[in-house]
């Protein structure tokens, strides 16, 4: 049910954030007659084309909170114009956020200065290809068509973040900036792909025992309840967080959904991490899987869709998991190489009956992307992910049984520390306050799995290692149910595990690395996660 008038909402944001260091709010509204946007500061107007809120209450709960709302106002004439009007409404409201994570990120993925034109060069192509493509095919493909409305709202999110810059007197991000911004995540394996002997940084999750990101789906013995959980792993510089509520009105009839909740950053189309609930009843959320037979990047091209790209268009073309894998397939780029966990809420009557189809597992390489309904697995009772490929023919291929043999079982499927953690901690899930302890877990000093490494656990503190000590590893949670997911709600905590009397990570000790925004210290708890302008 929607809320109603401008002044209900308005009451609403100032009671839910009367503690908020800051909230913005805007509204956007387009004249078709001379193609111009003009934006109003300070206030909600549900009339308006694009209308929304940012909550930045990073320092003090760890969390900002975006929502956004697009389409339902009365001028725009296509769907490419909502999705340009949410793009530009949130480069807007998070234009500082942005630059701030940019500055972050950009020094974790490019420090060898021979790796940016390369960069520079494919994403500049890439970009072209898609919006050709979309030029050529979006009035007969429905894939092209909603790869159209992605680029407008790229396109938004770059003009927001100017219009933002020209009023506080400040140089906007460049087109680069946006693009790089988005594509971090498929970074992670297009810079050695591009650039052989580059070795970033953020690929010594290669080394044993480092991984990127923890995931666990554990349905109770009688069916009782669904829980869904996710542990991101990664340069600690990238705590900027941001969780996102858009519900966009779309008219292209082959939509499955134009609403979605879901973790993300400043400047993201996308999660990353990833961790959404969407409007069409399907969850998902991935672990990333290395790719240590380069010799695969040779079929890297930048004729193709991106990963954060294809994630999207699955999102909003997809009603199942075997679609949202078929989707995701279309123009594989090979660059971030996840295991996705597609759950389907309408395959599940809890305390009844799981149908197949509820868990749609992909897994993705250069040049193969495989999919398989592991529902069973979820009558067993659970599913876990870690960084290790479930498909045999992924696994092989990636290399993983080379690593096996050379580094020893951390590269095994089944035997790896964090399977083994799952296999014997999860019978202990029950709730959301256990789901939370075991996503938090690192009792590396005892637990005789962890083997005294703070990384081979479920929530790795690689700061905290004895020797080689960086700021990454684990540093946030997401957590919900069957019920809540129904809601778009869930709770969700940033910074590195401090449970088992692990102290909270500060910054003072890594001084060195750009951390502009980001609070020094991580000690927060859970936070609610629940969108406030609509209610489904």
């Amino acid at each position: 049910m929607f809320l109603g008038t401008r002044w209900f909402v308005f009451i609403l944001l100032h009671v839910t954030f009367a503690s908020a260091e800051k909230t913005t709010a805007a509204t956007v509204y387009w004249d078709a007659q001379h193609k111009l946007v003009t934006l109003k500061e300070g206030v909600l107007e549900t009339e308006g084309d694009a209308y929304g809120y940012l909550n930045d209450t990073l320092a003090g709960t760890g969390w900002s909170i975006l929502e956004i709302r697009a389409g339902y106002g009365q001028t725009p004439e296509t769907d490419e114009i909502t999705f340009f009007l949410a793009g530009y409404l949130e480069g807007f409201l998070t234009a500082q956020q942005m630059m701030d994570h940019y500055t972050n990120m950009y020094p974790q993925l490019i420090r060898d200065p021979k790796v940016l034109e390369p960069v520079k060069t494919f994403m500049m192509k890439q970009d072209a290809w898609v919006r050709e493509q979309v030029k050529l095919n979006k009035s007969s493909d429905p894939l092209w068509k909603h790869a159209g409305f992605l680029v407008a709202q790229m396109d938004g999110l770059q003009a927001g973040v100017a219009d933002w810059a020209k009023r506080e007197g400040k140089k906007p991000l460049s087109a680069f900036s946006i693009q790089f911004l988005n594509a971090v995540g498929d970074l992670l394996d297009l810079i050695p792909a591009l650039v052989p002997d580059s070795n970033p940084p953020l690929r010594d999750f290669k080394l044993p025992g480092m991984g990127h990101c923890s995931a666990l789906i554990k349905m109770l013995p009688g069916f009782e309840n669904l829980l869904f959980a996710h542990s991101s792993w990664y340069t600690y510089a990238a705590t900027m967080r941001i969780y996102k509520h858009w519900d966009f009105q779309i008219s292209e009839p082959h939509t499955a959904t134009g609403r979605m909740s879901f973790s993300s950053y400043p400047g993201f189309l996308v999660s990353l991490d990833d961790f959404y609930l969407l409007g069409s009843g399907l969850m998902m959320t991935q672990t990333t899987n290395n790719v240590f037979n380069s010799s695969l990047f040779d079929t890297i091209t930048p004729n193709s869709l991106l990963a954060w790209q294809r994630v999207r268009l699955a999102h909003s073309l997809a009603r199942t998991g075997e679609e949202w894998g078929k989707t995701f397939s279309m123009h594989n780029s090979g660059t971030y190489n996840n295991q996705y966990m597609v759950l389907d809420r309408s395959k599940v009557k809890l305390g009844h009956s799981i149908d197949d189809g509820a868990l749609t597992v992909v897994e993705q390489i250069p040049g193969l992307v495989e999919y398989s309904d592991q529902t069973q697995a979820l009558r067993r009772g659970y599913w876990p992910s870690y960084n290790v490929p479930f498909h045999q023919k992924i696994y092989t291929l990636s290399g993983y049984g080379e690593m096996w043999r050379e580094y020893g079982e951390d590269f095994s499927y089944d035997l790896c520390p964090r399977a083994k953690i799952f296999r014997r901690d999860q019978a202990d899930v029950k709730d959301l306050d256990s789901l939370k302890h075991i996503m938090r877990f690192n009792d590396y000093k005892k637990d005789p799995y962890s083997m005294g490494d703070p990384c081979k656990t479920i929530c790795c503190r690689n700061d905290l290692k004895a020797e080689g000590a960086s700021p990454g590893g684990c540093y946030d949670t997401k957590v919900t149910d069957f019920h809540m997911a129904g809601d778009f709600v869930a709770e969700a905590v940033n910074g590195p595990t401090t449970q088992d009397g692990l102290p909270p990570f500060r910054w003072d000790e890594f001084s060195g690395i750009s951390h502009q925004g980001l609070p020094l210290s991580y000690n927060f708890t859970f936070v609610r996660m629940k969108p406030l302008l609509y209610k489904p």
